[in-house]
């Protein structure tokens, strides 16, 4: 086994023989890295003197991290935690090598082309385990993009953040125009998106971009102590929440009220619940195990 990618996280916590890192990328000059650490997986962009820029390489190794992450949920896996290497958390599309890919594939429809490309960015919304972005420094333009595919969000306050396409004369793709109304509301992704500004990530707290701005110093200490809180919570349960929670954007009221009683009553009957309820009469801290 390698050593951990992340010693200043917890270099003392065990990893079990059912909960090893994932050996996907033992290079560690790879585009992207996947390290699992005992229920958490963290997922890398690797790339810092190319601005973590979305590059083929970038993508096909973001696909395989993902699908690493994927596999991991069927072992135990509670969270992903995805960040950057260096001072961008992702500066969007290479489009020196886009062009490069549009040469090369011009017999494609430019339409599917550009979809091809999102697909493994937009594969992270798929995981069924809760996303915590640590947002290390800026992140624009795809690179935006992608940080919205997160579930939670802890920005660098003094980093640029922001969907630039106006200004490059692009629509905005990577789902940024589905999933921007519905994190900071419609009229304020409308500014965002019209005028094409950046706003510090100081700013992405308070508009409900970031759940939290902090140092750049604190960015991945704080992610991490909300990975772990949420791993450390009934896995079935909070994924059934996960799920509930994105399909009840569809949904009228009615509808949610049902599936909620639905999962209610699978999680119920489970050993994490009779756990979390008998803690609850213990006074102690529950101990759970995905059963």
């Amino acid at each position: 086994m390698s050593q951990t990618l992340y010693p200043h996280l917890d270099p003392r916590a065990p990893i079990s023989k059912e909960m090893h890192m994932n050996s996907l990328t033992p290079n560690a000059d790879a585009a992207v890295l996947y390290e699992r650490r005992g229920h958490i997986g963290v997922i890398t962009l690797n790339r810092p003197d190319n601005r973590n820029s979305m590059t083929p390489e970038l993508l096909e190794a973001f696909s395989a991290a993902t699908r690493a992450a994927q596999d991991d949920e069927k072992q135990g896996l509670r969270c992903v935690l995805i960040t950057g290497k260096g001072r961008c958390f992702s500066a969007g599309a290479d489009f020196r090598s886009n062009i490069q890919v549009a040469d090369e594939s011009r017999y494609t429809p430019p339409h599917e082309r550009s979809f091809g490309m999102y697909g493994p960015f937009l594969s992270l919304r798929d995981l069924q385990v809760p996303v915590v972005a640590a947002l290390n420094g800026h992140a624009v333009g795809g690179g935006f993009g992608l940080s919205l595919m997160a579930d939670l969000r802890v920005a660098n306050k003094d980093a640029k953040y922001g969907a630039n396409f106006a200004r490059l004369g692009l629509h905005p793709g990577m789902a940024v125009g589905w999933v921007l109304p519905r994190i900071v509301g419609v009229q304020r992704a409308a500014e965002l998106l019209f005028t094409g500004r950046l706003f510090m990530g100081a700013e992405g707290a308070e508009i409900g971009y970031a759940l939290e701005a902090v140092a750049a110093d604190e960015v991945m200490n704080r992610a991490w102590q909300l990975a772990e809180q949420i791993a450390g919570n009934a896995p079935i349960a909070v994924k059934m929440m996960k799920r509930t929670f994105y399909d009840g954007l569809q949904w009228d009221p009615a509808q949610a009220a049902w599936q909620e009683a639905w999962a209610q009553a699978v999680t119920v009957d489970t050993d994490d619940a009779k756990e979390g309820m008998q803690a609850l009469l213990d006074k102690r801290p529950p101990q759970f195990e995905g059963r």
